[in-house]
């Protein structure tokens, strides 16, 4: 697609934005939440996410340096029912967090820069093991059931953004937990702070219209 004008670009945006939504929702209606839907799911966002004239840095910016979080999350889609929730995570800083579940299906997929994602499993002992590292990339996607662990491992340096889709939109997750290994512990998410609703065209910032849980 090519757009040449702003408004355009943001009209042609949503457009995608929807058909690929519907797209989810029907394969999760026929399909329900598996392996094998999850693929499919990550099929429909590698497709949206190679629209990148759609979503250019320039539209979802980063927080400012001097911002407390070293990313933002911009909402792109959320139905009335807080299902299918499709957000745009814009970093262009080093950060981590900690290995962690979502209680809900998610799919992660690249549109700008790499997004290194360490892979866990839950040990005996109520602690966590490494399993592996993927990178998502233009043209790739990760996957992850309910209860599967994670952690993003950003190494800054350059503009990053990325779609992160859930079965259910983030301030509804009220039981996501991560690991303090410090601690040996787990401990549920605290209200994330810099949500920005761009499902408009135009982006409203702060945590007062969508309050939620740490990026993904």
């Amino acid at each position: 697609m090519q757009a040449t004008k702003e408004s355009t670009r943001a009209e042609e945006r949503q457009r995608a934005i929807a058909e690929t939504v519907a797209r989810v929702r029907e394969i999760e209606s026929q399909q329900g939440v598996n392996a094998q839907s999850l693929e499919a799911i990550k099929g429909e966002l590698i497709k949206l996410a190679a629209n990148t004239d759609l979503f250019p840095i320039d539209d979802f910016p980063p927080p400012e340096q001097a911002a407390g979080n070293p990313s933002c999350l911009y909402l792109l889609s959320e139905d009335d029912d807080h299902r299918f929730a499709l957000y745009a995570n814009s970093t262009n800083r080093r950060y981590s967090n900690a290995p962690h579940n979502h209680t809900t299906w998610a799919v992660i997929a690249g549109v700008h820069g790499k997004e290194p994602n360490r892979l866990y499993k839950r040990t005996d002992d109520g602690g966590v093991e490494e399993t592996g590292m993927t990178v998502v990339k233009q043209g790739t996607a990760v996957a992850f059931m309910p209860d599967e662990l994670h952690s993003l491992d950003i190494p800054g340096g350059a503009p990053m953004l990325n779609f992160h889709m859930y079965g259910l939109a983030i301030p509804q997750l009220f039981k996501r937990q991560y690991y303090n290994a410090r601690e040996h512990s787990w401990h549920y998410y605290p209200p994330h702070t810099d949500i920005r609703d761009a499902r408009s065209g135009s982006i409203e910032t702060g945590s007062s219209k969508t309050e939620s849980g740490q990026t993904a």
